[in-house]
């Protein structure tokens, strides 16, 4: 299951989504990726092309004779230039215009880190139970009621309930800025210049666009690495009240065992709804209406959404420094901070603050496992190899063009240089991985110490009181991980200067138990003594850390800088030999991706293409039993007793989730599975294992998009929630 990293990598971390690092001399961060599900499926009388040699396989003939395949930078066609020769001699399809502007106006993005669509002409959305948790432990805080546990389901338009500061994005215009942005920035004399001139052509163009009577903005997309600016114009609904969402135990069914995997049975399914001020539904001419039917294997399927980021296109030195820096540090990120917020959660189940920290907790467990596969594919010759083909035949299509060989023919080996010189503060980028003075991840003890030296020693109250308080134990052993970086990392004498001679745990310990910071009447008394909190330990240690994190900030800021023009340079090297025949990296905007409902070899057998509500059984009989010795009191695949009482009234044999060959990742969580007339025959939810490195190639051999299929979410809603008035209005 694919609990959005969007969250987590872009708000949480101070990562950004896509492209280059976001840096500042504060909270540099290298480039991540959000994480999430890969690929959904497609039918077609004619499969989708195969790819060319087995993907992650270990080839025993030497690495050079590996070739790129067709697909290789994925099948995340953009709305606005989709691959129509493609889908015609592939599929024998080809849609009109008018096809494709109800592709983009029925699809949303959720907020800002899933995807929708509308699937009523009364305003229902369709996303994912995943992408709605928030919503649900808002509503279930707000009503006194966990409805993660008991699940949630109005039994009419007047129990939905509004959630506060949601809203969805629908795209109703894509205008091209390419022209407007190169020639704001074509008189920078050097690459800061450049990109601070592109910064601000991007905003005055969003800022100019943006129409608030009318309830839209402008957001520029950068395409292939700046090689091209789009223009989004958006409609946003702000009134998004929540209509449904299934217990977690069918949400989340199979827990973390299940994650990233297949067969699966998992209802990871929710509906909300977007009405007016007054409470009314809207009147919504462009929707995607339910399938009764389904799909069949064999069909053609498009996904619609809005996927994150990958890296497709970067070269073989940029990936290379992922695999052996950035995302082995990221993937221990996630690791220790998951264990800390697991273990308060599993020692604190009854505190008030337990169902949000526990929403992080299966956040942090989903990145965990997302880059455990994304590491391994990285480490994986083959793939390193298939993209190193790619490049050279990139390379050598560039020396056909002398003109751009002239301009960018150095390109790949200056990017080489630029990661080598960043090799020289990798124990830096592991140390300060997602460190910020407002990440959650670093705890409200640290982010008030950086508080108070950011501000000089004297900081207001408001401003500390402002940071969200975090318990006492939490905030130790997030303190704890953090240290424990810095020892493993940092030169020996910084990370003494620190430690004092101490382990983390015990230095961990010793400052947020001496500081006045940890706790907001600690900082009242303070505050009203006038303490002087310059010798506070937390202010002690933040006063030597802040230092050594804006040094290293500064110079991944002039890395970064430099990085970001020559991935510019390196995509207009692109455009000058391929166009736009490859799609553009992810950038979690809109992107319709084709596929083929269809098994694939695993494990020695056969995926089954389908799975149904009599696996769902089987796994909660086959694990969850009790026997003697043996608590399944935790156990992943439990069902709830109203599941269980139901089993009589289910068609057992209904088709519960099943697989496809599209292309997706993380921020496609919450996509509708479409049909040839944009009928959703299903909703995409996860990836199985191996697509996990889809992030940086897509092999289509393996990779599955993993999907809720239509069918079982209205047999669900009929037979187990008795929510026939739903299924009236989705079938209608």
């Amino acid at each position: 299951m694919t609990f959005r990293l969007a969250l987590f990598a872009a708000a949480a971390l101070g990562l950004a989504a896509c492209g280059t690092p976001r840096m500042t001399t504060e909270a540099p961060a290298p480039e991540v990726p959000v994480v999430e599900a890969p690929a959904p499926a497609p039918e077609a009388e004619r499969a989708a092309p195969e790819v060319e040699q087995p993907a992650l396989a270990h080839v025993a003939s030497a690495m050079d004779t590996v070739r790129a395949g067709r697909f290789d930078n994925g099948r995340m066609f953009t709305l606005d230039a989709p691959p129509h020769d493609y889908f015609r001699e592939t599929y024998g399809f080809a849609p009109g215009d008018d096809w494709y502007e109800r592709a983009r106006l029925g699809a949303l993005r959720f907020a800002t880190y899933c995807s929708a669509s509308f699937v009523s002409e009364t305003g229902l959305i369709l996303t994912n139970h995943h992408c709605a948790r928030q919503s649900v432990t808002q509503a279930s805080l707000a009503a006194g009621t966990d409805y993660n546990e008991d699940g949630f389901f109005a039994d009419g338009r007047d129990e939905e309930v509004l959630i506060d500061d949601l809203f969805v994005e629908q795209l109703i215009d894509i205008r091209d800025v390419t022209d407007e942005v190169n020639t704001a920035a074509s008189t920078a004399e050097d690459a800061a210049a450049r990109q601070a001139a592109i910064a601000a052509a991007i905003q005055a163009i969003e800022a100019a666009g943006a129409d608030e009577d009318a309830g839209t903005r402008v957001q520029v997309i950068s395409l292939y690495s700046g090689g091209q600016y789009k223009a989004y114009t958006f409609k946003r609904y702000d009134n998004i009240r929540l209509v449904f969402a299934p217990e977690t135990k069918l949400g989340y069914f199979g827990g973390d065992p299940d994650n990233f995997t297949y067969p699966r049975y998992s209802l990871d399914f929710s509906l909300f709804r977007a009405v007016d001020e007054a409470g009314n539904p809207l009147d919504i001419e462009t929707f995607f209406p339910f399938e009764p039917e389904g799909s069949d294997t064999g069909d053609l399927v498009f996904v619609i959404g809005n996927p994150g980021s990958t890296s497709r296109l970067q070269t073989v030195a940029e990936l290379e420094y992922r695999r052996d820096v950035s995302e082995p540090a990221l993937l221990n990120f996630l690791q220790t901070r998951e264990r800390a917020f697991g273990d308060y959660v599993a020692a604190n189940p009854d505190a008030p603050e337990t169902p949000e920290l526990t929403d992080t907790y299966f956040s942090l467990g989903n990145g965990r496992k997302a880059y455990t596969g994304r590491v391994e594919g990285l480490r994986d010759d083959y793939i390193l190899a298939r993209r190193a083909a790619a490049q050279r035949d990139y390379q050598e299509a560039l020396r056909g063009n002398a003109e751009a060989q002239a301009a960018y023919g150095s390109v790949v080996d200056d990017i080489a240089a630029n990661r080598e010189s960043a090799l020289a503060s990798a124990g830096q980028a592991r140390a300060f991985m997602a460190f910020s003075p407002t990440s959650p991840y670093n705890g409200t003890l640290v982010n008030r110490a950086l508080t108070v030296v950011m501000s000089s020693g004297a900081p207001t109250e408001a401003q500390l009181l402002g940071v969200t308080q975090q318990p006492v134990a939490l905030q130790q052993s997030l303190l704890a991980a953090r240290l424990a970086d810095f020892d493993a990392h940092l030169p020996a004498a910084d990370a003494q200067a620190i430690l004092v001679g101490r382990s983390p745990e015990d230095a961990a310990r010793a400052i947020v138990q001496g500081s006045a910071l940890a706790t907001e009447a600690g900082i009242r008394d303070a505050m009203a003594s006038g303490a002087d909190l310059s010798q506070d330990p937390a202010v002690r240690m933040a006063q030597i850390v802040l230092p050594m994190l804006q040094a290293y900030g500064a110079e991944q800021q002039r890395l970064g800088t430099e990085l970001a023009e020559l991935q510019t340079k390196l995509a207009l090297g692109r455009f000058a030999v391929y166009g736009t025949e490859q799609p553009p990296d992810a950038t979690f905007s809109l992107r319709i991706s084709d596929g083929v409902v269809k098994s694939y070899d695993y494990n020695g057998t056969m995926a089954p293409t389908y799975t149904t509500f009599f696996g769902l059984y089987d796994r909660y009989y086959s694990f969850c039993q009790p026997s003697e010795g043996v608590s399944t009191d935790d156990c992943s695949w439990d069902l709830p007793q109203r599941w269980l009482d139901a089993r009589s009234r289910l068609t057992l044999s209904t088709p519960y989730n099943f697989i496809s060959s599209n292309d997706i990742i993380g921020g496609n969580s919450g996509s509708p599975i479409l049909n040839r007339d944009l009928e959703v025959v299903g909703i995409a939810f996860d990836g199985n294992i191996e697509s996990l490195p889809g992030n940086y190639i897509y092999l289509d051999t393996y990779n599955r998009t993993v999907s809720v299929d239509v069918r079982a979410m209205l047999e669900s809603l009929r037979s187990v929630y008795g929510l026939t008035w739903i299924v009236d209005e989705l079938v209608d």
